[in-house]
């Protein structure tokens, strides 16, 4: 089935389901009644940005911090909020600044800066009192936690889990597809960038979601204001492979599908840092905690663990 049947069936299901009530027990989306909202948590950034953050878990478990892609929301990570893993780790996630719930400055440059990225993420760990997290960074999340090392050092992290990351923003480590959206994401046309968002969730799965958590992405997808679009792009790569090579622990997660980010930008980890491990998901796309998410949760807390 082509891209954009699968977009319209999806979201025309989706809209469908919603009004019926929630999935079915079988379906991978947990059901609405069944979503842990977690404890908000109060987090303000050096510029006065007002982070939304939630906490799972008892804070006395180790600790996983989950920093979602472009375009997406904490709520991207419900298929681990809502696991086992939340029994077994005190977990925190966020929305990015512009994403979400999270204040949405209107300028491009509040996005453009990768110290502001990097201030937002030692908010969090601040605002959430976390000593030794292992931060999980899927797309533009990878790229976050590259310049928080870069910027803060990795001396107060237990590792990183990079999950299919953006860890150098470079034209031959994005596909052709990706550097397309870049574009289009950013258009002043209001028709072709909500065209582009749909297509670039689309493009995040090998597999698709179940029709009503592919609506729900959509709604979050859409809340991401064109000044994200603009100002991402302007974030440069200072200091990110020393950053990474410093840090102690490193799982790669790659979805071999991903048709996003080519193989050579996870790979790439490798030749920085001689402790990373690699872990391919030869059936999962851009997103493989959520087209696996058993497989994943168990790495993560074997990870975490360690």
């Amino acid at each position: 089935m082509d891209l954009s049947r699968r977009i319209v069936l999806g979201t025309a299901l989706g809209l469908t389901l919603a009004t019926a009530g929630p999935l079915s027990a079988n379906a991978q989306q947990p059901a609405s009644a069944d979503r842990d909202p977690g404890e908000p948590l109060d987090v303000r950034t050096p510029d006065g940005v007002r982070l939304s953050a939630r906490r799972y878990g008892d804070p006395a478990h180790p600790e996983i911090l989950l920093i979602h892609g472009l375009g997406q929301s904490r709520l991207s990570w419900e298929l681990q909020t809502g696991s086992a893993l939340a029994r077994r780790f005190h977990i925190v996630t966020f929305d990015l600044r512009g994403h979400g719930d999270s204040d949405k400055p209107e300028n491009a440059s509040a996005y453009g800066d990768p110290a502001r990225w990097a201030d937002d993420l030692k908010a969090v760990i601040d605002a959430a009192g976390l000593h030794r997290p292992t931060l999980v960074g899927w797309s533009l999340g990878g790229l976050v936690i590259g310049h928080y090392v870069a910027r803060h050092g990795a001396a107060n992290i237990a590792g990183a889990n990079l999950v299919n990351a953006v860890t150098r923003l470079s034209p031959d480590l994005l596909s052709p597809t990706s550097l397309d959206y870049a574009g289009r994401l950013a258009s002043p046309d209001l028709s072709a960038r909500t065209e582009a968002i749909a297509r670039f969730l689309a493009a995040c799965f090998a597999r698709m979601p179940p029709a009503e958590a592919f609506a729900r992405m959509l709604v979050f997808n859409g809340m991401v204001p064109r000044a994200v679009q603009q100002g991402v792009v302007q974030i440069g790569n200072d200091g990110l492979d020393e950053a990474f090579a410093q840090v102690p622990r490193l799982l790669v997660t790659f979805g071999a599908r991903d048709a996003l980010t080519q193989p050579e930008m996870s790979r790439r980890i490798l030749a920085l840092n001689p402790k990373a491990r690699l872990s391919i998901y030869d059936d999962a796309g851009h997103a493989p905690f959520y087209e696996d998410p058993d497989r994943f949760n168990g790495e993560l807390a074997a990870f975490a663990a360690g």
